[in-house]
């Protein structure tokens, strides 16, 4: 486990990585501290992450990355294309990096499930792409729930043989941020530590505690239904949703205070049972998603 820590001044849970970016622009505006280059990587997955990230607001998303990173590669954001794009991936391995991944690595056929583009004529496949970065990086990032286990991509039958990322790197240490998809802030703040502080304080399975410390469960506004035992019976109930499948008891992440699109609303407060999608297993450790059974226990990791 790391031993970097947030620095002393009270900060509240959903207001971390506003305060970590902030600071970071800043002391990167005044020659404190220097940009570092980012390599962001997509790989066998539906672009959901980095479509995510899109979306964050405060802190914004595209001002803050290129207000604290140099983006050497990121398949979506680039302009360049074709050869000319992975000439600029090529060349990212002469320089020092934080690389981040979304996306599952793909082993079937030697990778060929995967192909993120071509080299001198010949495919460069996600797993090729992933071991070689991946062994050169100063910091690696597994970027939402495909990239620190597999995910939706490796999720039964697993046609294409998709494996997390620590399986392809085991001797590597990575910061796992799970989610399906990743929030924003989960992603900028740790970037953002990494700048100022390097590596935050992480669990047993390598996610950082400053947003995976605490279950759903214990923040969720209708934890009063759930002490009293008064249970939704069907959806859209405004009482507690443990009895339709919510995985809120199992899943620890900061989604009651952080809430998504813009910090305005989470999945249960638009009355859908939390799904897990930030717990390791998801989606076959956590499914069905909505569920009449209360006698079936998932695993709390």
């Amino acid at each position: 486990m790391s031993q970097h820590v947030l620095p002393p001044e009270p900060m509240t849970n959903e207001a971390i990585a506003s305060r970590l970016t902030n600071l970071a622009k800043k002391k990167i505006r005044d020659g404190l501290i220097k940009k570092k280059n980012l390599v962001y990587l997509e790989l066998n997955g539906c672009s959901g992450n980095i479509i995510s990230l899109l979306n964050g607001q405060n802190p914004d998303f595209e001002y803050t990355m290129n207000s604290m990173v140099n983006i050497l590669y990121s398949n979506s954001l680039m302009a360049s294309e074709g050869e000319q794009a992975i000439q600029r991936l090529m060349n990212a391995l002469d320089e020092d990096y934080i690389l981040a991944v979304e996306g599952a690595v793909a082993l079937k056929n030697n990778g060929l499930y995967n192909i993120i583009g071509r080299w001198k004529g010949e495919p460069l496949t996600g797993l090729k792409a992933a071991k070689m970065l991946g062994e050169k990086a100063s910091q690696i990032l597994a970027v939402g729930a495909c990239a620190t286990h597999g995910g939706v991509s490796a999720a039964k039958p697993n046609l294409s043989e998709s494996v997390g990322l620590q399986t392809i790197l085991p001797e590597k240490k990575m910061i796992k941020l799970p989610g399906c998809p990743v929030q924003p802030d989960w992603f900028l703040g740790t970037l953002a530590h990494l700048l100022l502080y390097g590596e935050p304080e992480t669990d047993n399975l390598g996610r950082p505690l400053m947003f995976y410390s605490t279950l759903i469960h214990d923040r969720c506004p209708r934890r009063p239904f759930f002490d009293r035992g008064i249970f939704a019976e069907k959806l859209g109930d405004k009482t507690c949703l443990f009895k339709l499948g919510c995985r809120g008891p199992v899943t620890r992440i900061d989604c009651p205070t952080r809430q998504w699109n813009g910090h305005v609303n989470w999945p249960i407060g638009a009355n859908t049972p939390c799904i897990g999608c930030a717990q390791f297993g998801f989606p076959d450790a956590m499914a069905p998603f909505i569920s009449y059974d209360t006698t079936r226990v998932v695993k709390n990791e």
